[in-house]
């Protein structure tokens, strides 16, 4: 077993370390700014400086225009991305990002209150959320084009288990300068944003270290460049590698897919378009993006005080954290349609018995009985929805877009995938404050709907294209145009409902970069 030592030199020598490490605190970044929010929205001070009551409809749209600019920065950066290079694009992302987050800090100070201080929130969340939704989309790329791990599933769950990390501290942070400072102070709501400038400072000063993506210099004709940035990762064997990159490109060369096409009825590429689309939109409809935003107001629905459902928060976010471990466990284990639709059947339970002991916590009084009864198993069945979406829904609607597409086509989805979730989310977020506001403990009901039918959506029309290549996930969309259907079960026999358990295969781009690296320690 090689010791200490020899694994340390191993991860600060090792390229292919670099890239997931880099890429998990990225995603980490966008997880900060869910739990960043969640408690600003009731400071008071915050709310003071903004000139918006706590019930105010401008609070939703504070946090959901965040949201908008991502779609907008997803777009924007895969563009810049193509054209300018992987890392510059991501470079000009986390810029963008900190400079937005610097804009919300800044948002009220001195004189300032009332429509300006708003205005500027608003104009900090918006270019924000360029750069984060940047981040989002080119990121992806260039750690598939460098450091895709074999198991696939494992890795990117692995990497979303950062973004609930970030999501913890950002609530931990919150939680301490509130209860330190109080939510009269206007420094417990301007700490928990000046502190995220530690994610894109930190990014910023470590990208210099990786390597441009040797794929993105060959598309655009630079062999000596990908030779060089081949050799920092390959050895001796970048002269074969480079062989093999220029070989699939030049087969790829003239299957250039442009969002039009993918967005076209009857293109090859349609079909996936869909699932990608609505798997970012049943993501929404599980109500999980309020759920991070507005924990404490969940909480308080089952009748603790503030302070009280503001420990829980931090309470169901930790455990979220930890059970996203059966994420990275089970997904390339059971597969992709298993965790979502069985995170879809016990999310849909769970918010319907949210429903029953959230309505009986709030009449407690005229029933004649002790509030603490409902709320105590309304606690546990929402810790059990967390981990639900954590294991089911969080990481895997990211994964499965990367496995149906051609490489030509892998850009535009990641963009397209981020372009819905910002939308999703925009509406979602936009929407559950008014909603808690006027239904009360009914949004849970609909909750438990809108769940029911993302599960039932999904066992209809989602292949499983995990333990498959790219060439096999294929065959599915051809063999559904041939049959005329794109219902998984009336597909080549329903062969796509589960797994391919007991074939031997080593699917062909599983490890579209790194596959031949060998992680054996000296």
């Amino acid at each position: 077993m090689p010791s200490p030592a020899a694994r340390l030199r191993h991860f600060y020598n090792s390229k292919k370390q670099h890239v997931v490490l880099f890429s998990s605190i990225a995603i980490a970044l966008y997880g900060y700014d869910q739990g960043m929010m969640s408690l600003i929205n009731t400071n008071h001070s915050y709310l003071r400086t903004m000139g918006i009551g706590a019930e105010s409809p401008l609070v939703g749209i504070i946090v959901s225009v965040y949201y908008l600019g991502c779609a907008a920065g997803a777009v924007l950066f895969s563009y810049f991305a193509d054209r300018r290079g992987r890392k510059r694009a991501i470079f000009a992302c986390l810029a963008t990002a900190s400079l937005g987050n610097l804009i919300m800090f800044v948002a009220g100070l001195g004189s300032q209150r009332g429509s300006g201080a708003l205005a500027t929130m608003l104009l900090g969340r918006v270019i924000m959320g360029l750069g984060v939704g940047g981040v989002d989309s080119v990121i992806p790329i260039y750690s598939s084009e460098l450091a895709a791990d074999e198991a696939r599933g494992k890795a990117l769950a692995q990497e979303f288990q950062m973004n609930i990390f970030g999501l913890n501290m950002a609530f931990g942070i919150n939680l301490g300068v509130t209860v330190a400072l109080g939510k009269e102070s206007q420094w417990a709501w301007r700490t928990p944003i000046v502190v995220m400038q530690a994610y894109p400072l930190l990014l910023l000063a470590a990208i210099a270290v990786l390597p441009e993506s040797p794929r993105w210099h060959i598309y655009h004709g630079r062999l000596d460049d990908a030779r060089k940035a081949l050799e920092k990762i390959y050895g001796e064997d970048a002269k074969q590698v480079l062989e093999e990159i220029v070989e699939s490109h030049d087969k790829e060369a003239d299957l250039h897919v442009s969002y039009l096409n993918m967005l076209t009825p009857g293109h090859a590429q349609f079909h996936p378009t869909v699932i990608t689309v609505m798997g970012q939109v049943n993501q929404a409809l599980t109500g999980y993006g309020a759920v991070s935003v507005y924990g404490p107001q969940i909480f308080e629905l089952l009748g603790f005080d503030v302070r009280t459902a503001e420990y829980l928060t931090m309470a169901n976010y930790i455990s979220y954290f930890i059970l996203m471990t059966g994420a990275w466990l089970l997904i390339d284990a059971v597969g992709r349609r298993k965790l979502l639709v069985g995170g879809s059947v016990v999310l849909t339970a769970c918010f319907f018995l949210l429903t029953l002991f959230s309505a009986l916590a709030m009449h407690s009084y005229d029933l004649h009985i002790p509030t603490i009864a409902p709320a105590v198993p309304g606690i546990v069945t929402l810790f059990v929805a967390t981990g639900a979406f954590g294991i089911g829904w969080l990481a895997t609607v990211w994964l499965i877009p990367t496995e149906i597409y051609p490489t030509t086509a892998r850009a535009q989805a990641a963009a397209i995938s981020v372009i819905v979730w910002g939308l999703a989310n925009f509406a979602i977020t936009l929407l559950s404050p008014i909603m808690f506001n006027n239904l009360y403990y009914w949004i849970f009901l609909i909750f438990g709907a809108t769940n029911a039918f993302a599960g039932w959506w999904t066992y209809i029309y989602v292949p499983e294209s995990g333990g498959r290549s790219f060439e096999e996930n294929q065959e599915f969309f051809v063999t559904a145009a041939h049959a005329g259907s794109w219902n998984v079960r009336k597909v080549d026999g329903g062969i796509f409902k589960t797994l391919p358990y007991g074939e031997a295969h080593e699917p062909a781009e599983r490890t579209p970069l790194l596959e031949r690296v060998e992680d054996q320690m000296p």
